[in-house]
Parts: C-alpha cells; sequence; structure tokens
C-alpha cells in the first residue's frame, strides 16, 4: 500500500475514533490538498478510489488535470486558494467547487462564466472568522449581505469556509462557525487543516483541507 493511502487511511480512523469517543455523529470529506505535488504523486490515492483534491492556482490546476478528470469523471476539484476574477473564466472550467468567495465582484463573475458553459459550481462562502488584516474573507458582520446578493444572482452556495487565526486555538473560531453555519441554513462547512481536522470535524465540518498529512511536506 502506498504511504499516501496509508496516511489518507490513518485519518479517516483517527477521526472516526475521535467522534465515536464524543458521541458525535459526523463524517466529513477530505479534500486532499495536492497543490505543488507532481500527478505521479497523486496517482495512488485516485487509483485507490479517492475523489476530492485541492489545488490553489488555477493554471497548475489546468495543466496537471485536465486530462486525468476527462478519464476519471468522478473526480472533484477544489479550488482553495484566493480567486482573482481575471482567472474565473478559467477556473469554472475545472474545478467543481470553489472555496474562497468573499465579495460582490467575485460571485457575479463566477455566475457569469459557468452560466457561458452550462455549470454550477458548488460554492463556499470565505469567512474571516479571525478578524485578521492579513486575511482573505469577508467580515463575519457583512456575511449576510453577501449570502442575500449570492441568492440573488443565482450563485449555488453549500456554505462557509474559514481558516482561524494561526497562534489561537482554532476551536472558539470552529464553534462560531458553526453557529453561523446553522444560523444561514447551510449544511456544508469547509474547515480545518493537517493541524486541527481532529477539532474541526468535531464542531461539525463537513470538509476538511489536508495535504502535509497525506503527501508529507513540500519541498
Amino acid at each position: 500500500m502506498h504511504n499516501t493511502v496509508k496516511n489518507l487511511l490513518e485519518i479517516q480512523n483517527s477521526i472516526k475514533i475521535s467522534l465515536n469517543k464524543l458521541n458525535i455523529n459526523n463524517n466529513p470529506k477530505i479534500v486532499a490538498v495536492s497543490k505543488t505535488f507532481k500527478i505521479d504523486k497523486i496517482l495512488p490515492l485516485i487509483e485507490y478510489g479517492h475523489n476530492d483534491y485541492g489545488e490553489n492556482k488555477v493554471q497548475e490546476a489546468l495543466e496537471k488535470w485536465t486530462d486525468i478528470k476527462k478519464i476519471n469523471p468522478k473526480l472533484r476539484l477544489h479550488m482553495i486558494g484566493k480567486l482573482q476574477t481575471n482567472k474565473v473564466k478559467f477556473a469554472v472550467q475545472i474545478f467543481d467547487y470553489i472555496h474562497s468567495v468573499d465579495n460582490e465582484k467575485l460571485a457575479s463573475k463566477i455566475v457569469d462564466e459557468q452560466n457561458k458553459i452550462d455549470k454550477k459550481i458548488k460554492i463556499f462562502l470565505q469567512v474571516n472568522i479571525g478578524d485578521e488584516n492579513q486575511k482573505s474573507g469577508i467580515n463575519k458582520n457583512d456575511l449576510g449581505k453577501l449570502v442575500s446578493f449570492s441568492e440573488e444572482i443565482g450563485l449555488n452556495v453549500i456554505g462557509l469556509m474559514c481558516i482561524p487565526p494561526a497562534n489561537n486555538d482554532p476551536e472558539y473560531y470552529f464553534e462560531e462557525m458553526k453557529k453561523l453555519n446553522k444560523d444561514f441554513g447551510f449544511t456544508e462547512l469547509s474547515m480545518g487543516m493537517s493541524s486541527d481536522y481532529l477539532k474541526a470535524s468535531i464542531h461539525s465540518a463537513t470538509y476538511i483541507r489536508v495535504g502535509s498529512s497525506i503527501f508529507g511536506q513540500r519541498s
């Protein structure tokens, strides 16, 4: 068994054990963050049957995944990085999910471009839950306006996404995101990475984004 498959199974098992101990019914999807890794490093996971992968650059995703998605139509590609409006036209061609929508201009552009190719991307709205100046994401106080706007233009928003402040215990922020998500009536919640996916799973994350714990450290 390839190391990446072994790592994925260990992560799935650790989540299951952790949630069972607390009697929590949750089974989050694992987005294997494959950014910067060559396809030969990813192939063992694809061959095993894992379908969700995360990239943060449109050009890299197009070059790496266009051919392989044609052969494997079940593969789901997640845009997890900041998306510029001038890249949306190409992003909607390759991605099935976008986790980083945080403004009306970007939301409108996605709707315009996906309508041209008759595709409906699943969208997460990114919340700057720690109110950090250097981070992308909409302030939680402005979230209601963006949710309403997204509904008006027909953007397919399925939930919220966050990256909590790095040096704080993320549980406070995960709990806040869980409440926000519920308040807006969303069923999907994207949060948790290699360092905190267990805590995110406990707080109702339905998608966790894990890279180094599966593929190893990036060079």
